[in-house]
């Protein structure tokens, strides 16, 4: 009976607006970036000859790290080295910090030799702006083939408690874009990619 009274609507819905505008704020509002190398270690990930994904995910994101920290973020790495860790303990490391997103770098693979592109995943919707920047910026550094953002169950994402996406840079078994991603410029494309799009995401509003 209380909802009927013009003068209560109007307040509820103020409050309801206030508080769907600071959800929006905090998402974009963050100080850490938690960088998430993919495999490691026993896990190769991807492989195609002596092209590991474990290495192109561990050289993209220390790239990553270099072009965030040069613009003024906190980075936070899962791993800095051949290491293997598990994917519980990468989501641990990303909902450690409240205030971060989490991006996780991989290469893709398929047994369809002709298979190319990039896309980038995520879970929840708050994520998804996040996906979209993210793979915009790496499509205008590479000027490759878009397979576009997409809603995905990894572990890593589906446990995050901030805004995550995970990245795939491209085919190790498509052999146009193994021979790219051998070699430094291409990964430092993408790093810069995703780079720019976490700073759009982080002006957005």
């Amino acid at each position: 009976m209380l909802l009927r009274c013009p003068l209560l609507k109007g307040v509820l819905f103020g409050l309801l607006c206030f508080v769907c505008a600071s959800l929006g704020a905090q998402a974009n509002d963050f100080n850490y970036v938690v960088i998430d190398p993919g495999h490691g270690g026993h896990d190769l990930g991807g492989h195609y000859g002596k092209v590991y994904e474990k290495h192109l995910a561990l050289d993209t994101s220390m790239r990553l790290e270099h072009y965030l920290k040069a613009s003024g973020y906190k980075t936070i790495m899962t791993r800095r080295s051949d290491s293997f860790i598990s994917l519980p303990r990468r989501a641990a490391i990303g909902n450690r910090y409240r205030n971060s997103i989490f991006v996780s770098i991989h290469y893709n693979y398929t047994w369809k030799r002709d298979v190319c592109g990039l896309e980038t995943f995520y879970h929840r919707s708050a994520s998804k702006p996040l996906a979209d920047y993210i793979n915009d910026g790496m499509l205008r550094r590479t000027k490759v083939s878009n397979r576009g953002v997409k809603f995905a169950r990894y572990y890593v994402i589906r446990n995050a408690r901030n805004p995550a996406v995970l990245v795939e840079c491209g085919f190790v078994s498509n052999s146009r874009e193994r021979a790219r991603m051998k070699n430094g410029s291409y990964r430092d494309a993408i790093a810069r990619g995703i780079a720019e799009g976490i700073t759009k995401f982080r002006k957005s509003n």
